[in-house]
Order: structure tokens, then sequence, then C-alpha cells
């Protein structure tokens, strides 16, 4: 049996920072759900994931200091388990939302997202981050961001950030934080079934040259619960086609939506790990990608 490797899906520049299209995402390495809704995962096996998703040429780690639960920190473990980090290896975070020690939900302000952001550095054992998302609350959907990026770009500036992004934005959140200063991605929610809208958005990251990073491409509407228990029938028998799951199928239409999107599948799990890089792999023809883009 062949060993998955994420560098099969290709590479994407955030900006000067080359990473293979499959990365991690590491909301779920605290728990078997996320933040404190599940039971905490042991410290050495969640450490043991992420040492083995590096060594499946995973090179693109997407986590936040809000990522942890009552005694698990997934900034922590990133560090215990990859410190001194490997020369290619790209950690990107977010800010504007936040918690306090007792997980509690916060809002920053433009004035704290420094705060916010060397929380990041601290935990991560960084002199600096590689890339930076604002995470626009979804009461701010219809709103201005020019405060909260401005704050972030003067970072940047002063060398805490190495590259920007954005993420749950609008089009026009995007064009505006363009006028402030250059970004690299756009983490938005997407995946089979997502609205027109997002395909859109795909589309204009694409002319522009800007990462499209969809989180929650497997979980879809179950979110931070994780993917439903059944799937979609078209899902299945592709998956079935091809002896897969239903996992992989859901990553691999995603990645071949464009050159430009990433994926960042999480879990706590080997296995999953294992069948998650796999899809790194996995084509699909055009008459599948017809059909699974037909779910709505």
């Amino acid at each position: 049996m062949t060993t998955p490797n994420a560098a099969a899906a290709g590479t994407w520049k955030l900006g000067d920072l080359v990473v293979n299209r499959l990365g991690f995402g590491a909301m779920r390495l605290t728990g078997t759900a996320a933040f404190d809704q599940g039971v905490p995962r042991d410290r050495e096996p969640s450490i043991a994931v992420l040492r083995r998703a590096v060594e499946l040429g995973v090179n693109h780690i997407d986590t936040a200091a809000f990522y942890f639960s009552s005694t698990r920190s997934a900034n922590e473990l990133i560090n215990r388990a990859l410190a001194p980090y490997p020369g290619d290896l790209v950690i990107t975070t977010k800010v504007w939302p936040g918690r306090d020690p007792s997980g509690q939900w916060w809002w920053a302000s433009p004035e704290q997202l420094r705060g916010q952001v060397e929380e990041n550095i601290r935990q991560l054992g960084r002199d600096h981050l590689d890339v930076v998302n604002l995470r626009i609350p979804p009461s701010r959907v219809a709103t201005s961001i020019t405060e909260h990026f401005g704050a972030l770009a003067e970072l940047r500036q002063a060398g805490l950030i190495r590259q920007l992004g954005i993420s749950n934005a609008t089009p026009e959140q995007l064009a505006e934080a363009q006028a402030i200063a250059p970004l690299v991605c756009v983490q938005n929610p997407y995946g089979i079934g997502s609205p027109a809208a997002g395909q859109d958005l795909l589309r204009s990251c694409g002319e522009q040259g800007i990462a499209f990073v969809p989180f929650f491409a497997i979980a879809g509407a179950g979110r931070e619960s994780g993917a439903p228990s059944t799937d979609a029938e078209a899902v299945t028998a592709v998956a079935r086609a091809h002896g897969v799951s239903a996992a992989q199928v859901r990553l691999a239409w995603t990645l071949q939506q464009g050159p430009h999107v990433l994926a960042i599948p999480g879990t706590g799990d080997p296995g999953h790990l294992d069948d998650n890089v796999a899809a790194a792999s996995l084509r699909l023809t055009d008459e599948e990608m017809t059909l699974l883009s037909s779910i709505r």
C-alpha cells in the first residue's frame, strides 16, 4: 500500500510561502469535538498526529489561540510536537474572536488585536506569525473591517506578521482589505452543497491569485460538530466507485475547484489523518465533478 503524501495535491504560494495544497486543521486536536463540546484527547496521541502529518508531507497547519478545551491547547500541542519547526512549515492562525481562560467568547477591538497576535506567538514559540487571518464575526458580514484589518496591517509592518488573510468574508470586505494591505488568502466555509455565492468568491480569488481556503469542507452543515453519519447518495456512489471514503471524495472535489484552492481537514485520529491526506492523489472525472456540484 502506497503511503499517502500531501504533495500529491500540488502546491500554492501564500505570498512568498510555498505550501502543499492539502494541509491540516488543528481544531480537533484538543478533543473529540471542537472546544469544550467533546471529551479531551490524550496529549501524546495528538502530538503523534501532528508529527505524522508532517511525515506525510503536510507543511501548512491552520490553528488559533482559541482552539482549546479544558485541558488542551492546539497551539501548545503544535509547539510541543513540532518545535524546532521544519523550515518549510507554514502555520496560519486567526484573530478577532477570543476566549477567556474559562472558555467564554469575546471579540477583540482593533487595539486588542496586538495582544491576540502576541499570544499566538507565545503559545507557538515563534518570533512572528507566518499568516494571520482576520476572522470576521457573523454579525459583521455587512459592515466595515477597515479598523481591524488596518490594525493587522500595522502589525505586519512591525514584523509580527508575515502575510495577511481574511476569514468568513464577503467580496466587499475582500476589496476593502485589499485597499489597505496585500492579502494572500480568504478562508471561508465551502464544500459540496455550498450556495452559489461561495463559488463566485472562490472564482474571484482565483482570478486575483489569492488562495481560497475552505473550512468545513468535510463537515458541511455539521460545522464544529463534524460530518453527518450518513452522506448524500451521490457522494457515497462516487466513493464506492473509487473504493475510498466519502470524506476523501469531498476533499478531492474541493481541491479540484481550482489550483488556488487549499484544504485544511482536521482530525485527532491517526487513521482519519492518513485517509484525509490520501485525498491529495484522488482525481475525480468531469462527470463525477458535475454530479457532485449539482448537490444543493
